[in-house]
């Protein structure tokens, strides 16, 4: 049996995601502590951690105003893994604004669109 090259290893190490080495942008808001990753919520109601493959596709889905970190995929699963969150979504298309908690009920019902996030 001929040894295995660490380059032709059929399971890497680290789980990265198809096409997206490197760093992620993560979005993130500002709270007592510093700031900490935002999670979201896909169509069904689960939740996901979120990361984009460029500043512009972060621009494009929540905001020019949206800030960010740099996170590698590992990383990021780490800091959600706690939290109980264990998807992750890579460059979302989509996403809704949050519910204004302050409305009513029939004023907040939006019909999700497939691969679309609510945060």
């Amino acid at each position: 049996m001929s040894p295995v090259a660490p380059s032709e290893d059929p399971e890497p190490s680290e789980r990265v995601p198809a096409g997206h080495p490197g760093l992620l942008f993560v979005p993130v808001r500002s709270g007592p502590a510093g700031c900490t990753a935002r999670f979201f919520r896909t169509p069904l109601g689960g939740r996901t951690a979120v990361g984009f493959t460029s500043a512009e596709k972060l621009a494009a889905t929540l905001g020019t105003g949206q800030a960010c970190v740099r996170l590698s995929e590992p990383a990021l699963r780490a800091l959600a893994a706690p939290l109980g969150v264990t998807a992750l979504t890579v460059d979302p298309p989509l996403s809704a604004r949050a519910a204004d908690r302050t409305a009513t009920p029939a004023a907040t019902a939006v019909a999700a669109r497939p691969n679309q996030l609510i945060g």
